[in-house]
């Protein structure tokens, strides 16, 4: 789902949060397909925004998830990740969405350990939610 920002406020934070988000989300999708018995590969994409879409693939099973839909999950405190089991993304549909402001300090710098604690749960969360093989 494409993301509408309620401020330009939730539009600079997300603009600070988005790059690191993507590091912490890639490098944990790592850890978690090294220990899964998912296979996972990496196509582009260019709807609803360009970016990179990763396929989970095990026996009969396949499933899709757009990396900036998992880094929306992680900068959003209202976004939902939902994966696909057609490849299609929810392209035509939007949803407004607020920074999740506890991932920054008072001093308005990123808080690492809460972005990479929140980023695990939400990568832990979507291989939970994978058929048990």
């Amino acid at each position: 789902m494409k993301p509408i920002f309620k401020n330009s406020t939730d539009w600079e934070q997300a603009e600070y949060l988005m790059q690191p988000s993507l590091i912490r989300v890639i490098d944990n999708l790592r850890k978690q397909l090294e220990e899964s018995v998912w296979k996972g590969t990496y196509t582009e994409i260019e709807q609803p925004y360009p970016g990179h879409q990763l396929h989970l693939s095990y026996q009969d099973y396949n499933y899709a998830i757009a990396l900036w839909d998992i880094c929306f999950e992680v900068c959003f405190s209202d976004y939902q990740v939902f994966l696909s089991t057609d490849n299609r993304h929810l392209e035509n549909q939007e949803q407004e969405v607020s920074i999740d402001t506890s991932l920054f300090r008072e001093t308005g710098e990123i808080d690492w350990q809460k972005l990479e604690a929140k980023t695990q749960k939400i990568i832990n969360k979507i291989f939970a939610n994978l058929p048990t093989v």
